[in-house]
């Protein structure tokens, strides 16, 4: 392999990247502690680069310095912009902060007389092309999981953007309720808010299932809980009263009352009052529309998603090796 000590050490990035793409996919959580380090990597071997090229007069230093500038000034704010608009999660913008650092350039290795990447661009930001890479590979996700839904004879208008699963099974996955009691929706509560609240009470999901009349009285909340920040990686509470226990102990009002209409059902609003923090979006409204959901059936829609984070690690493989896919098919319809 010939290449510069830099880009040699900036492939040192890419087993970091899949390790994040499977604890993402696996937690939907990533350590904020992985990223700085990647900050100061990424900086260091641009410092390196300027000092090699140094002093910055000619042509080629300055065209440098413009890939550069475009790498850090455009593509990482992207990232942050992102997240603000809620595109993003944080993770996935601070892994695209990160990569405009390593690779605001192209690298350039040399394997058996063959030069990779195989497709540069005019442009040559290398983040930019991995984003772009990123992008389309995102794509093929809504494709796969229409074809897996196909396969099952899962077929709806939602086929693209959710499957069925058991209710029972929620507490294990991640994404997003895609109904409401009035059927498919894309403003679903989010799965990681649900166990928040089951948290908050100190119930598993089986318990509200078991009782969701008493449940949904307000005043069926007793002693609550820290509800984490709701991931599959911190266990369900066993300490909490159950609802069945709860009923026998008489702090639960009777199914009797199932349709009573109450101030705050299922003590929504106390809980999103009661935590420090957000709920991943979720308003009282929408909590109460999927805790009706999950207490009554037994299989729902659910939007798996897909963390960013991963196609942007197959986008930086992708990246490094065939180079810019979106460029090579603008350029195979002589758009470029």
């Amino acid at each position: 392999m010939f290449a510069t000590l830099p880009d040699l050490l900036r492939l040192l990035v890419v087993p970091v990247f899949a390790w994040a793409a499977i604890r993402d996919v696996r937690t939907r959580r990533l350590p904020n502690r992985l990223w700085p380090p990647l900050y100061l990597f990424g900086a260091l071997l641009l410092v390196w680069e300027i000092v090699t090229i140094w002093p910055l007069g000619g042509f080629v230093e300055m065209r440098f310095l413009v890939r550069v500038a475009i790498s850090l000034l455009f593509v990482a704010p992207l990232g942050y912009a992102f997240w603000y608009l809620g595109a993003f999660g944080g993770a996935d913008a601070k892994a695209m902060i990160a990569l405009a650092l390593v690779f605001p350039t192209f690298p350039a290795y040399e394997i058996a007389g063959i030069a990779f990447p195989v497709v540069d661009t005019q442009l040559g930001v290398f983040s930019l092309t991995i984003l772009t890479n990123a992008v389309l590979l995102g794509l093929a996700y809504p494709i796969g999981l229409a074809v897996r839904n196909l396969v099952r004879g899962e077929v709806s208008s939602s086929m693209f953007l959710a499957r069925p699963v058991a209710t029972d099974s929620l507490p294990d996955r991640h994404g997003r309720l895609f109904e409401d009691p009035d059927g498919p929706t894309r403003g679903g509560v989010d799965l990681d808010a649900l166990r928040m609240y089951l948290r908050w009470r100190g119930l598993a999901l089986a318990d509200l299932r078991a009782a969701p009349d008493d449940l949904r009285d307000p005043d069926s909340v007793g002693e609550t809980f820290d509800p984490t920040d709701g991931g599959t990686h911190v266990g369900p509470r066993t300490d909490g009263g159950r609802a069945v226990d709860a009923e026998a102990d008489g702090d639960v009002e009777s199914t009797a009352d199932a349709g009573r209409d109450f101030d705050d059902p299922w003590a929504a609003e106390r809980f999103l009052d009661d935590i420090d923090h957000g709920a991943y979006g979720t308003d009282a409204a929408t909590l109460r529309d999927g805790l009706d959901v999950v207490a009554r059936e037994d299989r729902v829609l659910v939007s798996p998603g897909m963390p960013f984070v991963v196609p942007m690690t197959l986008g930086l493989v992708a990246s490094l090796t065939f180079g810019d896919a979106l460029f090579a098919l603008l350029g195979a319809v002589g758009l470029v």
